[in-house]
């Protein structure tokens, strides 16, 4: 817990930025029936039943310190998925990065070796250099700022139907567009100090 406290308290670093990911899933979900438009003096009305289209992933990552987030949408959750959304961090968002310094949960896809399953051993080793992985605690994940811009997307962009994969994507691409134009970003205050007064429950006892 404290390493990612730590990492949280540095300042700006461009050849290191901070990025943190996470990952979760949107069923997709179509009216049977045409909802009522709003009117005045009455909401959006429709019908309960609704058609079941599927599930997608969603890869989100979030530089706080850069105010900047980006969000993919995946058919599924796999180590290639997530190899090729790292790939993508290295090559696409922050090609001129030393290290990428990278907060995500523990999971078994979040491995350098999903990069070894997904690409060529020599590219393979070329990502896994760029990227410097720092893995929140067990029931720890709240400590991923991630977590926060999903509240956030979850509330402002998903909390309703979408029926297809195709609205999803230009939607969150939308969402993510507005929130870096408007450089939304999360104001960090939990430090080492305030955990080991809040959750000094957690730490282990001190034989004397």
């Amino acid at each position: 817990m404290e390493e990612i406290l730590d990492l949280y308290a540095q300042p700006l670093d461009a050849q290191r930025p901070l990025v943190c990911m996470d990952e979760t899933s949107k069923q997709l979900l179509a009216d049977v029936r045409e909802p009522l438009p709003l009117e005045p003096g009455q909401p959006l009305r429709y019908d309960s039943e609704y058609e079941r289209n599927g599930v997608n992933n969603l890869f989100l990552a979030f530089a706080p310190l850069l105010a900047w987030r980006t969000v993919t949408v995946t058919d599924q959750r796999t180590k290639l998925d997530w190899a090729a959304f790292v790939k993508d961090l290295v090559d696409v968002h922050f090609p001129k990065a030393e290290v990428i310094t990278l907060v995500l949960d523990n999971l078994n896809t979040h491995t350098i070796a999903s990069l070894y399953e997904a690409f060529e051993p020599a590219e393979a080793h070329r990502i896994a250099r760029k990227i410097d992985l720092h893995y929140t605690p067990k029931h720890g994940s709240w400590l991923n700022m991630a977590e926060i811009e999903f509240s956030a997307l979850s509330r402002q962009c998903l909390n309703r139907r979408i029926p297809d994969t195709d609205l999803l994507t230009r939607e969150v691409a939308a969402w993510s567009t507005e929130r870096n134009t408007h450089c939304a970003t999360v104001d960090w205050r939990f430090t080492c100090k305030d955990a080991r007064i809040k959750l000094k429950h957690l730490y282990p006892k001190i034989q004397s």
